[in-house]
């Protein structure tokens, strides 16, 4: 597909330094940009490529002062990193609308619709009284349980699994081996050692744009549902457990684990491999750093910890340098000892 360098502007509400009847085919790094190709410039430390870039045109910042001619043609948006993101997500819808109809061998089950425009992969299963929105893309080996419910637009890539009774809402993503409605991990202890297995019958929720990352799994509700609400975005390699409600617009890192009946804020940002225990709230706008262990409740909203168990972020830092000088410590303390 070709487009010029003014469409390209008209669709990200920037304006064009340059020729807008230039044209661009494609998308590149501006480390990596030749003609023909459509780049961007939101890290500061990449504006010595926006100099030598062999790209056709580049998206920048409308603030950015140039500190020398440049070749290529600029497109001058607020948010560079926003628009080519926005520029991302029209290719991709652009690449998945190629893609319709229904590939054999594929199996829609008693009393289940779909909507048009949409696009069924061969081996893929939807079961029994489900409703599937329009221009929803199903991809080979997709799992699809009984009454299952998903709005319009989203995607499930191939291998996803999706259990019985889930809701998943608008322009939702759930990339491959997502498993979404498993069983939460309840077991009842008995007085011989053993465990009951509590049967879990509740329910998954996923509401509108919300992202689930490869081989993520959510667990359905013992009762009631595990709720992810609208526009979080999950990592890859994330286990969230039964009945965990996660707020609207948080963002959770791979290899996160977090444990039954949590409730995370709106705004919240985990980091990789954090774990937060069962039945505590995370106020809004929590930031927790990468490793952290978080043991009880953050009620304070914009609060920023870190650690295992986490506390807050600047103290962390300073009992970490207090801690790499222990050995020196040791030694000053061992020293005063012999001198007495």
């Amino acid at each position: 597909m070709e487009f010029t360098v003014q469409q390209i502007a008209g669709l990200l509400q920037g304006q064009v330094q340059g020729d807008g009847n230039a044209t661009v085919n494609r998308l590149a790094k501006i480390e990596e940009g030749t003609p023909g190709a459509l780049s961007f410039l939101s890290n500061a430390k990449y504006e010595p490529y926006l100099y030598t870039t062999g790209a056709t045109a580049v998206i920048v910042s409308n603030k950015l002062e140039l500190k020398q001619a440049v070749q290529a043609n600029l497109i001058l948006v607020e948010d560079p990193y926003t628009a080519f993101s926005t520029l991302l997500e029209v290719y991709q819808q652009a690449m998945a609308a190629q893609r319709e109809g229904v590939e054999e061998p594929c199996y829609l089950g008693h009393n289940s619709s779909i909507g048009d425009r949409h696009y069924r992969g061969a081996f893929s299963y939807i079961g029994k009284n489900c409703r599937i929105g329009s221009g929803v893309h199903i991809y080979p080996h997709v799992y699809i349980g009984d009454n299952v419910t998903i709005g319009d637009n989203c995607i499930l890539f191939a291998g996803a699994k999706v259990y019985p009774d889930t809701v998943i809402g608008n322009s939702c993503t759930l990339h491959a081996g997502a498993v979404i409605g498993s069983d939460g991990f309840g077991f009842a202890p008995q007085k011989d050692g053993s465990y009951k297995a509590i049967p879990q019958i509740g329910n998954v929720v996923l509401e509108d744009h919300v992202s689930i990352g490869a081989n993520t799994t959510v667990d359905c509700a013992t009762m009631g549902s595990t709720i992810i609400r609208e526009g979080s975005k999950i990592d890859n390699l994330v286990q969230i457990a039964h009945n965990v409600e996660i707020g609207k617009h948080t963002v959770v890192a791979a290899q996160t684990g977090i444990s039954g009946s949590s409730k995370i804020g709106n705004h919240c940002t985990i980091a990789g491999q954090v774990g937060i225990v069962g039945h505590i709230t995370i106020a809004d706008k929590t930031i927790i750093g990468a490793q952290s262990g978080v043991s009880k409740s953050i009620k304070e909203t914009g609060t920023f910890i870190q650690g295992s168990p986490a506390f807050d972020y600047k103290q962390n830092l300073r009992a970490l340098s207090v801690f790499r000088k222990l050995p020196e410590l040791q030694k000053q303390l061992d020293e005063l000892r012999e001198k007495r």
